[in-house]
């Protein structure tokens, strides 16, 4: 039974929390759109090789990276730069030519699995995200994480994250073939204004957390 409300609790937490995974379902919207479903699978089974790992890792040690002020602080700070480069990054790539434009294509040729394993290392903004819902889970008694009933919560939380973001990506490629003239503005418009959207609001959480305390 505890096996079963593990991968359940994994299951919901994944699926909710891979929708703001900001550029990693903005890259799987572009795979899928421009080379279809086999390399768009592949693409996040990539993601999902490298989750396994950080979701392992800040379940074992959550309370003791909570605890590590300064190494959360550190990456929620740089958490802001990241996003702001990435939005820079595809609004500087819609202004090239059209050959430099596509460039997915030269990273599809070699592996959409490598592209996944690779972007997701960039996603700093998990280990701050699984560190706080893993605590929070163990504190509330949600999972039990003796024994081997971790690995039903690990896998939980994968089939919740490649199924999520699967979801996602189908809906936006939906949305982008219904409304055509959408679709000239994604990369170049509506992709940077969502990370920059994103890091403002890393901006607001920062400042609340950390410095917004101090004052009061």
């Amino acid at each position: 039974m505890k096996a079963l409300k593990n991968i359940l609790v994994g299951f919901l937490v994944s699926f909710v929390g891979s929708i703001p995974l900001g550029y990693l379902n903005i890259v799987g919207f572009e795979i899928y759109s421009k080379f279809g479903m086999n390399n768009l699978v592949f693409f996040l089974f990539g993601i999902i090789s490298v989750e396994v790992f950080v979701i392992y890792f800040t379940l074992i040690f959550a309370n003791s990276l909570v605890n590590n002020k300064k190494l959360m602080k550190a990456i929620e700070i740089f958490a802001i730069f990241f996003l702001l480069i990435l939005a820079y990054s595809f609004y500087s790539h819609s202004n090239q030519t059209e050959k430099n434009h596509d460039y997915l294509e030269k990273y599809v040729m070699y592996s959409p699995f490598l592209i996944g394993v690779f972007l997701n290392c960039l996603n700093f903004l998990q280990v701050p995200f699984w560190t706080g819902w893993n605590l929070y889970l163990i504190n509330s008694g949600y999972i039990s994480v003796e024994k081997k009933l971790k690995y039903f919560y690990i896998i939980g939380t994968l089939m919740g994250i490649f199924l999520g973001m699967l979801a996602l990506i189908l809906a936006l490629n939906s949305i982008s073939q219904t409304t055509g003239s959408l679709t000239k503005y994604v990369m170049p418009v509506i992709i940077p204004l969502f990370f920059i959207a994103l890091a403002v609001v890393q901006v607001y959480k920062v400042y609340k957390k950390y410095y917004s305390s101090k004052k009061n």
